[in-house]
């Protein structure tokens, strides 16, 4: 009898939980595991504000994914171009797996909304190398302010597009680096502006309103300007068209970052998988609805919370959660026995960072802001290292900074 392949698509959080966890519940003989990813590496989400500000290497939020899997799953470096449920096959750029199970862990894309001129001329904070890019090119504009014969100020400013998690955790990233680019290019730190713009009526959605306001009042005295509840209408090569209620203004930058939302990937729509913007909603067990050998989890799959009526948001917490489920789940397909098990989030807490020193946060119920709020930030996030890569990880990778 021929052993049940089972193939887990993205080496993000709820993929490698996936794999480490399936590969310690079912035994050699059991299945063949198949873990593919774009690159040979696992990159921290969480932590690509940081690099993209300058204010963490971009080396220090990775690391090599044979490093953290099981030397039983076999790991294939390639891109998901296709997935083909009807013939249980996966077509990659550089050939095509079959599949008895199949995981997608696939990851977000950034939603524009259709907004004109985003993907042309705005920055994201996507990945490794966005990260790298958006840092390099915000020095690239300091040098260059000084080497002008006409000093362009509109060089300057920073426009970032969203008041969510991670346009909020950038902008304390950037409220401290800017200072230190001032300081080595000889720049008067009033020549710089930073401003966020907000579609929505506040910052930080869903958080506590007493957090938000510490947040902004935060970040305001760092020289912060905020356009909440107005939305941007147009990205151009010179800045930004918003709007608020009828009033239209430009604003020149010479960077634009955009921060405001995600999507699925666009390999799931494509799949034919019922979606909204990429985004499948899953049974109880985390399976495609309709699939009894597709289970979708992370940034790719949807679960309402029920006690509010809305969808979860997709976070690294959530997705890791998911891969402990999704593995249990696997290997009771696989070995026929006992029962799945429904998904049920467990969120202990949510904090984002405002800057190395700064948060704020729920955690098990409780507020917190400023270093308390911190510290338990990089708790989080050495945390997250420890689940996948165990205390050697966490060791090379961790945060130990605290105060």
């Amino acid at each position: 009898m021929n052993k049940p392949k089972v193939v887990v698509l993205g080496a993000g959080y709820g993929g490698l939980i996936t794999v480490n966890r399936l590969s310690k519940l079912v035994g050699v003989n059991d299945a063949d595991i198949t873990l593919v990813n774009k690159n040979d590496y696992h990159y921290e989400t969480t932590w690509l504000h940081e690099a993209s500000a300058g204010t963490l290497h971009h080396d220090k939020c990775r690391y090599q994914i044979k490093e953290v899997i099981s030397s039983r799953v076999n790991f294939v470096q390639d891109t998901v171009t296709a997935i083909k449920p009807e013939e249980k096959k996966i077509v990659l750029e550089k050939g095509e797996l079959d599949y008895d199970y199949l995981v997608v862990s696939l990851g977000s894309q950034p939603e524009t909304f259709g907004i004109q001129g985003l993907k042309e001329y705005a920055f994201g904070i996507t990945n490794i190398n966005a990260a790298r890019q958006l840092r390099e090119h915000i020095e690239l504009q300091f040098a260059t302010y000084q080497t002008e014969e006409v000093k362009q100020d509109d060089r300057l400013t920073i426009v970032v597009g969203g008041a969510g998690f991670t346009g909020i955790e950038f902008l304390g990233e950037l409220s401290n680096r800017v200072p230190k680019l001032c300081r080595e290019y000889d720049i008067d730190p009033k020549k710089v502006r930073i401003i966020c713009v907000e579609a929505a009526p506040t910052a930080l959605p869903g958080f506590d309103p007493e957090l938000v306001e510490y947040a902004v009042n935060h970040l305001e005295r760092k020289g912060v300007e905020f356009k909440i509840g107005t939305a941007i209408k147009e990205c151009t090569e010179d800045g930004i068209v918003v709007a608020k209620d009828d009033h239209m203004e430009e604003i020149k930058a010479g960077t634009v970052v955009w921060a405001a939302g995600v999507r699925g990937n666009s390999v799931v729509e494509e799949a034919g998988f019922e979606n909204m913007r990429g985004r499948v909603k899953v049974t109880p067990d985390l399976l495609a609805p309709g699939h009894k050998d597709v289970f979708i989890i992370g940034d790719c799959s949807l679960i309402i919370n029920e006690e509010i009526n809305r969808p979860y948001p997709p976070t690294a917490q959530i997705a890791m959660q998911q891969g402990e489920t999704c593995a249990k789940n696997l290997s009771v397909l696989i070995k026929g026995q006992g029962e799945m098990e429904g998904f049920k989030a467990d969120i202990k807490g949510t904090v984002a960072s405002l800057g190395e020193d700064d948060a704020v946060g729920t955690v098990f119920g409780k507020k917190l802001v400023g270093t308390k709020a911190s510290f338990m930030k990089k708790m989080i996030d050495n945390r997250a290292l420890y689940m996948v890569g165990g205390p050697g990880m966490v060791m090379k990778k961790g945060k130990f900074k605290f105060f």
